[in-house]
């Protein structure tokens, strides 16, 4: 396996990235075909029928014609892996055939943008049964179809619990010549995507292998009077020139000093671009995307590379919240008990510390934990960063502070990925008000909480996946306080390759 370096002082143990197996996309469609048909075998409904999906379409900024760059809509992402924009997808419910129609471009196209691909290269690299234009898509759907009456089509719409929009259904010309169906398919794709397969959780590795390697590389040039979006640049350059990973699972955040009590800090009109100052904590929330599927990493550490007093009690804290979760993680293991298990944590951590005073139990029924991780404490992940199939059909949010922002309520399954991220913040909106609270300022030490205002603010979070008894980290980067100060006095912290054999990693 050869390294490559970047310049004198970097390289990477993970290039070249792996070849993604072209069997991925079809095990997906299978496992699909697998429960859309039990779906409808339980309620004596014939099986036939089209799944049919609509992929993304390249979006222009605003009334120009600049070309954001394209990436596809994750469900059609799930079930056939086209990178490409302009694409249907269709799969025959009765045979298992899997057919995907190609936009008919013009022959200007190949001036402006490259050769046009002939239909047999979309065949074979994309694996499925027939390829035909988004044109014919009426004349071979109703070709295919060999049962009575029109042919009915499976539609994607449903509601996504974290963005509350709702997924669109496919639509093309002659849509009315066939019977839709907008209830049934979009839970039990959904499902499918909440449980990885061995391949999927492969994929997902390598993402995470490769910004881990990425948040150590960010750990070892950080220094004090660098910009926050040095750090940016560092991450983003090492997971594309290593990784291929041309995409962000999200948009960086490269927190300093206060602002790394900001949560989703980094946005427009926070754009990561403080100084660093010696004696700043930072917080770097960056994960990359590897043939569509996502990583979600958060690294705290000083900027100066060794941490004072007040920063070990509060990363400390984190950290045992952190472990606590993940040694308890296994299947049929309520999330919502997870989070409170890291709220109650941290609480105690701080009443050590003498930040807080009195009674953690009566703490957690006022809901104090609330007040220093307003946050949930993960979210399922995937080709999405938050994943969807948070909350099953029927499922209510929690309704009190801190477990409302929960982005699942659900009880563990085996083969799910889910993000463990606990964090602890001095936020003034937050702090101040339960201090002057009759129900919580008991619990306050005035003096010592006060050295904390303008801390910023601590978050851990790695990427599990849920076996038979347990966990596994996927996230590989230095979490102790002797390992984070050694890697940024340049101590090695090797990361494996992954590699893509026999289904796993």
């Amino acid at each position: 396996m050869a390294t490559i370096a970047m310049d004198s002082s970097s390289s990477s143990l993970l290039y070249p990235p792996p070849e993604v197996p072209k069997k991925l996309h079809d095990e997906n469609r299978q496992k699909l075909l697998k429960h859309l048909r039990e779906n409808l075998d339980s309620s004596s409904r014939p099986l036939h029928g089209f799944v049919l999906l609509q992929g993304g379409e390249e979006q222009t900024r605003y009334c120009t014609d600049h070309e954001d760059l394209f990436r596809q809509e994750s469900y059609f992402a799930y079930l056939f892996g086209v990178r490409e924009p302009g694409f249907y997808g269709a799969i025959d419910v009765n045979t298992g055939n899997s057919i995907l129609f190609a936009p008919r471009l013009p022959s200007e196209y190949a001036v402006w943008m490259g050769e046009i691909k002939p239909l047999s290269h979309f065949k074979e690299v994309y694996t499925v049964s027939m390829v035909h234009y988004t044109d014919e898509i009426t004349e071979v759907l109703n070709n295919q179809y060999h049962g009575s009456g029109k042919p009915l089509l499976f539609l994607l719409h449903g509601l996504n619990t974290d963005s509350k929009n709702f997924s669109k259904p496919a639509s093309f010309e002659g849509i009315e010549k066939f019977e839709t169906d907008v209830k049934t398919l979009h839970p039990i794709l959904t499902e499918c995507r909440v449980l990885k397969s061995k391949l999927e959780l492969s994929v997902i590795q390598y993402a995470n292998d490769i910004s881990s390697e990425a948040h150590i590389e960010v750990m070892r040039k950080t220094k004090p009077e660098m910009k926050e979006y040095q750090m940016e640049s560092l991450f983003l350059h090492h997971t594309y020139y290593y990784g291929s990973c041309r995409h962000c699972s999200y948009t960086c955040i490269c927190a300093t000093g206060d602002n790394s009590s900001v949560l989703h800090y980094g946005h427009a009109a926070a754009p990561n671009d403080k100084t660093l100052h010696d004696g700043d904590m930072a917080l770097l929330d960056m994960g990359a995307e590897f043939h569509f599927y996502a990583s979600d990493i958060t690294c705290s550490f000083p900027v100066n590379g060794k941490f004072t007093s007040n920063q070990l009690l509060i990363y400390n804290a984190v950290l045992d919240a952190h472990d606590d979760v993940i040694s308890t993680m296994k299947p049929g293991v309520n999330w919502v008990d997870m989070h409170k298990l890291a709220e109650k944590t941290i609480l105690e951590s701080l009443k050590k510390g003498s930040l807080l005073v009195g009674d953690v139990d009566e703490m957690m029924v006022e809901r104090l934990g609330s007040v220093f991780m307003p946050h949930g404490l993960g979210h399922l992940m995937g080709l999405d960063t938050h994943d969807p199939g948070g909350y099953l059909k029927g499922a209510e949010r929690p309704k009190e502070a801190g477990l409302r922002s929960l982005r699942t309520s659900r009880d563990l399954l085996e083969g799910m990925v889910i993000t463990v991220e606990p964090g602890c913040y001095f936020i003034d909106a937050l702090v101040i008000p339960a201090m002057d609270s009759s129900k919580t300022s008991k619990f306050f030490n005035r003096e010592a909480i006060t050295k904390f205002r303008g801390f910023g603010g601590v978050r851990i979070e790695s990427d599990l996946y849920v076996t038979s008894d347990g966990c596994v980290n996927m996230t590989k980067v230095p979490r102790k306080i002797e390992d984070i100060e050694a890697v940024m006095a340049g101590a090695p912290w090797p990361v494996k390759k992954s590699v893509f054999e026999n289904g796993g990693s």
